[in-house]
């Protein structure tokens, strides 16, 4: 927690001075500083769709690595719905460090965002880590209808419960960088978007090592149909005929973008337009962000 605290005067700039050049110029000329509260809304916007995403990263982390989430470690921030028992019973010394550093990541980027947002933050939604599951892993073929998927039981299933979240993380902030007006913000996110990318890329070697190239392929073919954009497992033995299956990304060598309303197609579970809550937010988002 010591590098959290330590991080509030830079958090705090994060936000506090969006716009302020453009006050500053605005008062020269003689004019209103409304181009500068546009600017500053818009920016808000953004990170506070951010900040749900976090909310949900951190309460998936943990609650793997602690039992408990963001109600306990954060002071009551939000609900969630769980599984009784959320305890992975980790099996390998270097996973299990993972999600630990992971968990820590995660809670960073939320106190981060809430302490550089302020008043404006918005509160933790209603989270679903139970039927989601179930619900995706049925949509993707890893099981049938009538079986449950639980990926708090084993650390196979966590890591595959990760890998759904991780790229999506890595493409809504790729994509949201063109929406973001103030550098000083688009630093700061650009330096979350690397932290995402490692552990996106961590969970993607070690499941690709271990064989699990079908499941997250079967992943990313229903996370690119729910999008519209494309998404690459990492299946490495060709047979599925993806010769990008090292990295989640295109000809050039970068990362997928989704628009936020491309990543509530995957949080909420179904494509189109005008969706306004489901799978993991069966109450929706919060936020000025929050529909398809």
């Amino acid at each position: 927690m010591n590098n959290i605290a330590s991080s509030e005067t830079a958090s705090r700039r994060f936000i506090g001075k969006i716009g302020a050049g453009a006050v500053a110029l605005c008062a020269l000329a003689g004019l209103a500083s409304k181009p500068a509260k546009a600017q500053a809304d818009a920016d808000v916007n953004v990170l506070n769709f951010a900040l749900n995403l976090e909310y949900l990263e951190a309460e998936y982390y943990l609650r793997a690595v602690t039992g408990a989430g963001l109600s306990a470690a954060y002071g009551g921030a939000g609900t969630a719905v769980v599984p009784t028992s959320t305890l992975v019973p980790f099996k390998t010394s270097a996973v299990a460090y993972w999600a630990q550093r992971i968990a820590n990541d995660e809670l960073a980027h939320v106190n981060f965002l809430r302490i550089a947002l302020g008043a404006a933050a918005i509160p933790e939604p209603v989270i679903d880590l139970e039927t989601s599951f179930t619900t995706l892993a049925v949509a993707a073929g890893l099981i049938t209808a009538g079986q449950t998927f639980n990926p708090f039981a084993s650390e196979l299933d966590f890591l595959i419960g990760a890998y759904i979240f991780e790229d999506v993380g890595v493409t809504a902030y790729a994509g949201a960088a063109a929406l973001l007006t103030e550098p000083n913000n688009i630093a700061y996110s650009a330096s979350i978007l690397a932290i995402e990318a490692e552990h996106a890329g961590c969970i993607r070697g070690y499941l690709a090592s271990i064989g699990g190239g079908a499941a997250t392929d079967a992943i990313s073919a229903l996370r690119q149909k729910l999008s519209g954009v494309q998404d690459n497992g990492t299946d490495l033995s060709g047979s599925g005929g993806n010769p990008f299956s090292f990295a989640n990304d295109d000809y050039n060598g970068q990362v997928f973008r989704r628009t936020p309303q491309q990543v509530l197609n995957i949080v909420y579970g179904a494509p189109g337009t005008g969706v306004t809550s489901g799978l993991f937010f069966p109450n929706g988002v919060n936020g000025a962000v929050a529909s398809t």
